[in-house]
């Protein structure tokens, strides 16, 4: 399920984030199991009007590259909508199936798991 966080409510879970310093790996697999998944929903456009500094809380992670499939930046790197990228952190932590329940919701979402098998 989904909830709103506020930027400065505690979180321990994974933060999807541009500011991040590693890259999701399989070996974060237990802080998803135990505290969950963040991503931030907001245009690429408007990255600048995030307030990244009120945002400490939780384990920043980017995600390595990944081609988009969404239907507003096919075929771009790392241009991945929420959705996209929920589902990269699920597969590559091993909810596979998870994740591919998640994309199975777009009508592109397969096109996403495909492009980005390997």
């Amino acid at each position: 399920f989904f909830f709103i966080l506020r930027c400065k409510q505690p979180f321990r879970g994974i933060v999807l984030s541009p500011n991040g310093t590693q890259a999701v790996s399989p070996s974060d697999a237990h802080i998803l199991d135990e505290n969950g998944l963040s991503v931030i929903d907001c245009s690429w456009a408007r990255l600048d009007e995030i307030p990244f500094a009120q945002m400490r809380a939780g384990h920043h992670r980017i995600l390595p590259w990944l081609v988009a499939a969404n239907t507003v930046n096919y075929g771009r790197p790392s241009k991945l909508s929420c959705a996209e990228a929920a589902a990269a952190t699920l597969y590559i932590c091993g909810k596979k199936e998870a994740a591919k329940a998640l994309m199975g919701e777009f009508g592109w979402g397969m096109e996403f798991i495909r492009l980005n098998r390997e």
